[in-house]
């Protein structure tokens, strides 16, 4: 079973997204286990402080070391010896690789999530890696650590159940995205009139000639 805690400021964003889908079926099957813990719990003093003024100046809040540090600890309480990861825009990218060897691997994992200006560096002292889901900042860490984690639970076995289905997707072969694919009607008319058709050679039961088809027509990743 691959385990996951969470370490966030809003764990009700988390409620509707680990209760749905393959996240759901995940937990079903016995495949993932999720924590959310609220750093809010953690915070210092009767206001539960959890954030402070930068030293040497500067516009906005970063989160404090003290709050970040007992949540950790408190993580690793209830899901072990894992690997945490600081969602961060300078972080390493996160790829179908990094996803695949995630959901291979043995590890549990924490991830914290991150507002206001950024963090203490002193957290760095217990993270293992910083992960970055684009080069592009968002308000918080929790859409990248929810990403993270659907990335890697659909991966682990008996959760997306086809046995090919992980093998054929994009970015499943370096990066070669997924081909074009097709379902009934074998012709739609649009209400102006046009037929938009499956290609013929996927209605000829020819699974060489599809293959190959398929081939060609799998595209790659726009530089």
């Amino acid at each position: 079973m691959k385990k996951f805690a969470v370490i966030t400021l809003f764990p009700e964003m988390f409620d509707k997204v680990l209760g749905q889908s393959m996240m759901w079926k995940a937990s079903e099957i016995g495949a993932a286990e999720f924590h959310i813990v609220d750093l809010r719990e953690f915070g210092i003093g009767p206001r539960k402080q959890v954030d402070d003024t930068v030293y040497g100046g500067g516009d906005g809040m970063l989160l404090k070391i003290e709050p970040l540090y007992a949540a950790v600890e408190h993580a690793k309480s209830l899901i072990g010896d894992a690997k945490v990861l600081l969602m961060s825009p300078r972080g390493t990218t996160w790829s179908q690789p990094l996803v695949r060897a995630s959901a291979d691997s043995s590890d549990n994992y924490i991830l914290i999530c991150g507002h206001y200006e950024g963090f203490d560096e002193r957290i760095m002292s217990v993270v293992d890696q910083q992960v970055s889901v684009g080069d592009y900042v968002l308000t918080g860490g929790e859409l990248p650590a929810m990403t993270i984690i659907d990335s890697i639970v659909r991966l682990l076995p008996g959760v997306l159940g086809g046995e090919q289905s992980a093998e054929i997707e994009s970015f499943s072969d370096g990066d070669n995205l997924e081909y074009p694919q097709y379902t009934r009607p074998e012709v739609f008319t649009t209400p102006s009139g046009e037929e938009l058709r499956v290609p013929e050679i996927l209605l000829s039961g020819h699974h060489a000639e599809i293959a190959k088809w398929r081939e060609q027509n799998s595209s790659t990743k726009p530089e």
